[in-house]
């Protein structure tokens, strides 16, 4: 019936499940060497080992060793603190042993939180040592100079050193915290760290969180009554978010507070244009700058990146180390939102490097002047250096690929293959990692002045499954579609009808269609099940373009189904086996929102539909996410109205009965709360509508758990087949 088992020990659902989506044993987290000579990167044993360690390469030698065992210390070396937990949950981390490291600039020396403890390693000889750190210790930092380590532990920093561990700073109120960056800069800003070393080791940047503001929610397991529930602050769209404040703490116990947001956001335009300026902010517009959204301190200074409560103004600032006082270096405007590009703002020898929305490309620009042109969207910087400026960027959404582009504004493509590809640079060396169609998981390939040297190895497991993707571009849109058949013989007869499978995520920030063979591993399975599925990237996902993104401002609910219908429609006139009276579909977080959007609001086109943790109601979901597209909710109800579930559910004709529906959450999510659900299925009741919820007892918004992935598969195929069956 299928390439592989359905069940069983060696199916692919229990295969899935136990490589963590196939990718245990797979490099990563690459650092290269100032003189370009080694390479750190983190790796485990194998397919199923989820306990990675640390891994250096010599690059004259092309070599690899082992640096430091994590499953000689094992991974209950102490229990991962609440805070530790909470940071892996943000950075959708289901690995074990080391998964992250700090390191110097030569890689000499590395340090890493193993469990609750911090570790020291010498990078050159292999010596490594358990630091003497206070209690729940992570997220720890090497001084540039390489004799002190910073960490938190608690609500507190400290530091540790050879001879002693001492207190940095911390207060007694239990709201207050210092060091550790807030929800909403490690849910939505990709900023996971709260403070930084001076180039001189002799004081940090610290950030002050206060959560006093927000409102306390209640995360509680049912499975166990006995226990309290779990206090957490979050931020809903139109509440308040956390007070966050800097201040310079030197290790001398002096202390200066930095005035970042005291200097307020100037007005935003109103014609649609994007806008640079290096004029200082103008003094008195109530605008206030609300999110420190990066912080970088090097030789040329202390930067920082904020933005205001709109996200339509994006300001750096330098900071003066010696009063904390903050002048406005440069600042953009955009009538919808200024986005966060990873790498940038950065500075080099004075020159700032910024990537800019300015119709209709993503561009990169030095002191406010573009680099880039119009067949261009740029997704990242990676370096900047003397030669020029390393970037990953799209010519088309399906590929991404490494440039670099001088000073000048000369573009060089380091290879014109298609995939997904990025890399990790130091003097002369390069690590290019890529993804694509033609081979499994991630390849990595060291290269210095200019030559190969070697590849790092990947102990990843390949799938027992034949990937066979099309990829199409369906409808007047063109959008970005792939589709999967089966690779059964009698399934793939071209005279059978095929039930139909959407399988997307469908919202801003992620892409579902691209040449990667790893993203389409499930959806073959489904296929290999009986299934035409069809994965689309509509409008609101990146690769497109600025326009593109834009197009779900004030209503993410509208734009991003009407293009699955249509892809839906295009593609089922290129192909007369898709089944337009069996479709499906399924989908997890913003994509588990699309499909109970799907079957409640087109049942005339949606049979039966998988919604996996939804956003339901957009105003228990956060503030940062949520305003961006859909503005806030005292001054725009309108665009929640449209966008939200519940509202579109009662509007909902009945005329086409009511297909079945699974809506699946985790009781333990504290992204997308379970309220969630819940209120839609009550919503549901109250209207009559039947339905079925899934709650998972002790799952957060991942799913690492062996059993409740690989049987997670198998229900939703189970109830795909009932819902679907002729």
């Amino acid at each position: 019936m299928n390439s592989s088992a359905v069940t069983g020990a060696e199916s692919f659902p229990r295969r899935h499940a136990l490589t963590r989506g196939f990718t245990l044993g797979a490099p990563r987290n690459f650092r290269v060497s100032a003189d370009g000579e080694r390479i750190a990167f983190l790796r485990s044993s194998g397919p199923v080992d989820s306990v990675n360690s640390l891994w250096l390469f010599d690059v004259s030698a092309g070599t690899e060793r082992l640096v430091f065992d994590a499953a000689e210390i094992g991974s209950d070396i102490a229990a991962l603190s609440p805070a530790e937990r909470v940071r892996r949950e943000r950075a959708r981390e289901s690995g074990g042993g080391i998964v992250a490291y700090d390191a110097d600039s030569d890689l000499t020396v590395a340090v890493f939180a193993i469990g609750s403890q911090i570790a020291r390693v010498d990078l050159l000889t292999g010596e490594a040592r358990v630091l003497n750190t206070a209690d729940g210790a992570f997220d720890p930092r090497l001084s540039p100079d390489t004799e002190k380590v910073a960490y938190v532990a608690g609500r507190e920093l400290r530091m540790v050193t050879d001879d002693e561990d001492r207190l940095l700073i911390g207060e007694a109120d239990e709201t207050v915290s210092w060091g550790a960056a807030e929800f909403i800069a490690a849910e939505e800003m990709g900023r996971t760290r709260g403070f930084w070393w001076g180039p001189d080791s002799d004081a940090l940047l610290v950030q002050r969180v206060d959560v006093a503001p927000i409102d306390t929610w209640w995360i509680s397991a049912p499975v166990t009554p006995w226990e309290s529930p779990r206090e957490v602050r979050y931020p809903a769209a139109g509440s308040a978010n956390a007070e966050a404040g800097l201040a310079i703490i030197g290790l001398d116990n002096s202390r200066v507070d930095v005035n970042w947001r005291s200097r307020p956001a100037p007005d935003t335009p109103g014609d649609g244009a994007s806008r640079a300026s290096a004029a200082p902010a103008t003094p008195g517009v109530s605008n206030p700058w609300e999110y420190l959204a990066k912080v970088d301190w090097s030789r040329d200074g202390i930067l920082l990146t904020v933005q205001s409560r709109d996200q339509r103004t994006l300001g750096v600032l330098d900071v003066d180390a010696a009063t904390g006082e903050c002048q406005q270096r440069y600042q953009v405007t955009d009538e919808h939102w200024v986005e966060l590009i990873a790498g940038t703002p950065a500075v080099r020898d004075g020159r700032l490097v910024t990537v800019e929305d300015r119709a209709p490309a993503r561009r990169l620009c030095v002191d406010g002047e573009a680099l880039t042109g119009d067949g261009v969207q740029v997704r990242s910087v990676i370096d900047v250096g003397d030669d020029g400026i390393v970037i990953t960027a799209c010519r088309e959404p399906t590929s991404v690929q490494v440039a670099t582009v001088s000073w000048s504004g000369e573009l060089r493509w380091w290879d014109n293959s298609p995939g997904v590809m990025s890399a990790v640079v130091g003097g002369p060396t390069e690590v290019r990692i890529n993804r694509s169609l033609a081979h499994h998981g991630v390849g990595v390939e060291v290269r210095s002045s200019g030559r190969v040297v070697s590849r790092i190895a990947s102990h990843s497991e390949v799938p027992n499954i034949n990937v066979g993707v099309s990829l199409h571009r369906l409808g007047e849109r063109e959008l970005a579609a792939a589709l999967l058949l089966p690779n059964d013989s009698a399934e793939a007869d071209p005279k059978n009808k095929l039930p139909v499978l959407l399988d997307p995520y469908g919202g801003p920030h992620a892409q579902r269609v691209q040449q990667a063979r790893s993203l389409f591993y499930v959806s073959q399975w489904f296929a290999d099940q009986g299934f035409a599925v069809l994965v689309t990237d509509g409008r609101g996902t990146p690769g497109r373009g600025p326009d593109f993104e834009r197009e779900v401002r004030g209503d993410l609910a509208g734009p991003v189904l009407d293009d699955q219908i249509e892809a839906l429609h295009a593609m089922a006139e290129l192909n007369p086996r898709l089944d337009l009276d069996r479709v499906a579909i399924r989908g997890w977080s913003f994509g588990g929102y699309l499909a109970a959007l799907a079957v409640l609001r087109r049942p005339d086109v949606f049979h039966a539909g998988i919604a996996g943790a939804p956003v339901t109601d957009w105003r228990l979901y956060d503030t940062h996410y949520t305003e961006r597209y859909l503005g806030h909710p005292d001054s725009e109800p309108e665009n929640y109205e449209r966008s939200d579930v519940l509202y579109g559910s009662a509007q909902v004709d009945d005329s086409h009965g009511v297909p079945p529906l699974v809506l699946i959450h985790g009781l333990a999510d504290d992204n997308v709360v379970a309220a969630h659900t819940l209120q839609l299925s009550r919503a549901l009741l109250e209207s009559g509508r039947p339905h079925t919820v899934l709650p998972l007892s002790g799952v957060t918004h991942m799913t690492p758990q062996e059993e409740v992935a690989e049987n997670l598969l198998l229900l939703q195929l189970h109830f795909l087949r009932e819902a679907l069956s002729e």
